[in-house]
Formats: structure tokens, C-alpha cells, sequence
């Protein structure tokens, strides 16, 4: 059986496929290509990360296909519940990046709260010239410990964020339109772990009480941060964004920036990629990253690997 990997897949996820008899394809194939690719070479599988869109129409253009499968969580890029109506196999790897986009929150935060994402730009430009001016304008950072963090979807991913806040020794405040709440086991490195039980509680309340704000829900077609919503956080609040583009309000959050409402946002996805709004790249309170959430070498193996154990389940 052929597997197109289309987005990529780690060197073990190919090495496990390729040692159940798989031929694993690596061949990045331009989405306009894609149909004609993959019935020219009968293609059986096909793996896909953010990037390659799989729609009705490519389904139904390919017969071949038995699995679809998603190398990550959010599957906004796939028609699911078409292709699973047409006898499709869909897949994905929903615990494989929790931890790696968890701490790419965290990295976002800590490089705010101390002005990394601005000290970083200025240092290599000016350090030997402005070094004590530096020094004053970003010697008034403060700590994340003892702080409210508020998690809006309590997932996967948003309870990996519930660890590390916990382990700083934040509050956690959590809200999920699905979930009431959840226990949150931390292990440490001598096999003794903490069980803390985190219920979720209404979005006012999270809005109000939080000094930082971070989302981890899917794709929405509305806001879930618009302008109405910034009101009624403190002023002075943080926002992270490592979801998906579109859950947050750019225009309704620079405004809030400019008005000092928000100290700072760190933004890892946008609502036009991969063309972010420039207002948002030149913005000196915003810390960016070009969607790489889920982009660690652990967490690639660990989807490689799992994408690998599910399709040889499935067609094996």
C-alpha cells in the first residue's frame, strides 16, 4: 500500500510504516497537483499537517483512497464527516503536541512578562551603545508565580497548560463549553506525582479574574476574543493565541494594545496565513511565531509514530 505524506512525517513514523510493508511517499505534491498525483500512483493513504486542504472535492476525485490522517489535533483542513460517510478511514494525533504547544505558551509568556521578544530586537543593535538605557526601560518585569492564568478550552492542550501553571505555582482558572473539569496529575522526574482537580467555571469570570488569558479551542466561525470581550478583562492583561487564526479579533486586540487595555498579546497562529496582517508584525507588545506549536523534534516523533500504529491497524 502507498501513503503520501504530503506535510511530512518523522524519520520513525516512516521507519515503522516501512517495517509493516508500507511504501511511504514524501513528495510534497502542490494541492492543485494532488488529485492527479494520487491517482496516478494509486495512493492508498494520505498524511496531512495544516497545509494540504482535504475536501469533498479531492475525495471524491480518488477513489484509491482508504485513510486520511492528520498529523496533530485541529482537522478544520479536512471534510471529516464526508470522508467518513464515503467509508474513509480519518485520523489524527491528538495527544502527540499537547506538551510541545503547552510549553511554546509558556515560552511566549515568559519572554513577555521579562521583554525578551523586545530586548532581543534592541540588544544585538544597541546593547554596547544604550546598555543601561536597556537596562531601565526592561528592569520592570514581573513574575508569572502567583498569578491567575485563564485557560479558555480545557482540552488536551489546556490541561498541559494547567501543569506547568500549577508547577509555577499559578492560579488556574479554566472554561470548556464541554467539560466541567478535570484532574490535572503532574509527574516529577522521581516517579511521585500531584493530583489537583480543576473545575471550570463560567468565561465572565475567567475574563474578569485573569492576568493572562490563553485559548485552545478548534476553529471557530465566530470570535471567541472580540472587542466586547477585552472590555471585561483587567487592564493590563496577556493574551496568548497558539490555537487556530480566527478565535481572536487582530483588529479588536491591536486596538486594545494601542490603548494599553492589553499589555501584550504572543500570537502563534493568525487569521491570514501565511500572510499575518503587518499591523501585527511590527507591533513592538506582540511576540511572534510562525505557527510551529506543534513543531518539536519529541512531538514529531510521537506523531510519527502513532499516525504509524493507527494505519496499521487500520489496513494492515
Amino acid at each position: 500500500m502507498k501513503i503520501l505524506a504530503n506535510d511530512g512525517i518523522s524519520q520513525s513514523g516512516i521507519d515503522a510504516l516501512q517495517k509493516e510493508g508500507f511504501e511511504v511517499i514524501t513528495t510534497k505534491v502542490a494541492q492543485e497537483q494532488l488529485e492527479n498525483y494520487i491517482n496516478e500512483h494509486q495512493i492508498d493513504a494520505i498524511l496531512v499537517r495544516s497545509a494540504t486542504q482535504v475536501r469533498q472535492e479531492l475525495i471524491d476525485a480518488c477513489p484509491s483512497l482508504k485513510l486520511i490522517g492528520r498529523g496533530g489535533v485541529g482537522m478544520d483542513n479536512i471534510d471529516v464527516q464526508y470522508a467518513k460517510d464515503q467509508g474513509l478511514h480519518v485520523i489524527n494525533t491528538p495527544a502527540a503536541s499537547s506538551s510541545s504547544v503547552a510549553e511554546l505558551v509558556f515560552a511566549h509568556l515568559f519572554g513577555m512578562v521579562r521583554f525578551l521578544h523586545q530586548s532581543n530586537r534592541e540588544m544585538p543593535l544597541e546593547g554596547d551603545l544604550r546598555f543601561k538605557e536597556l537596562k531601565k526601560a526592561y528592569g520592570s518585569g514581573i513574575e508569572l508565580r502567583g498569578k491567575t492564568i485563564g485557560i479558555i478550552g480545557f482540552g488536551r492542550i489546556g490541561q498541559e497548560v494547567a501543569k506547568i501553571a500549577l508547577g509555577l505555582g499559578m492560579k488556574v482558572l479554566a472554561n470548556d463549553a464541554f467539560s466541567e473539569g478535570a484532574p490535572i496529575t503532574i509527574d516529577f522526574f522521581n516517579g511521585q506525582n500531584i493530583t489537583i482537580h480543576i473545575e471550570t467555571s463560567d468565561l465572565d469570570t475567567l475574563l474578569k479574574e485573569s492576568d493572562f488569558i490563553t485559548l485552545h479551542v478548534p476553529a471557530q466561525d465566530e470570535y471567541i476574543i472580540g472587542a466586547n470581550e477585552i472590555e471585561k478583562m483587567k487592564t493590563g492583561v496577556g493574551i496568548v493565541n497558539a490555537a487556530r487564526g480566527g478565535v481572536i479579533d487582530e483588529v479588536a486586540l491591536v486596538n486594545a494594545i494601542e490603548s494599553k487595555k492589553v499589555k501584550f498579546a504572543g500570537l502563534d497562529v493568525f487569521e491570514n496565513e501565511p500572510k499575518p496582517e503587518v499591523q501585527l508584525l511590527m507591533n513592538p507588545e506582540i511576540s511572534l511565531t510562525p505557527h510551529i506549536g506543534a513543531a518539536t523534534l519529541e512531538a514529531q516523533d510521537r506523531i510519527g509514530t502513532e499516525l504509524a500504529s493507527q494505519i496499521t491497524k487500520l489496513l494492515k
